[in-house]
């Protein structure tokens, strides 16, 4: 499938990240969608299923996503060793 073809695709192509921000594009998905998941959950957990539920997500989520963010890309190289001590290379 050649770009010349499909100018859109060259586009989206000229449009995404260089691979070595990766981990970082990593981070921040996964620390975006744990962190909202686990406020909602938290959230429920402490304060119930009250009109306003969402806003005290979203208070909570303003705080807990930079934290979850910056914890995965500290903690993504020590998980890495983790699992190769831990799962037999084929």
């Amino acid at each position: 499938m050649s770009l010349k073809r499909y100018p859109e695709q060259r586009l989206l192509a000229a449009r995404k990240l260089h691979p070595k921000f990766t981990p970082v594009v990593f981070a921040f998905y996964m620390s975006s969608i744990m962190a909202f998941l686990m406020t909602i959950v938290i959230t429920a957990v402490n304060a119930g299923m009250v009109e306003g539920f969402m806003s005290l997500v979203w208070q909570a989520y303003r705080v807990a996503m930079p934290v979850a963010f910056v914890c995965i890309l500290m903690v993504r190289p020590v998980v890495a060793r983790l699992v190769q001590w831990t799962v037999r290379s084929v």
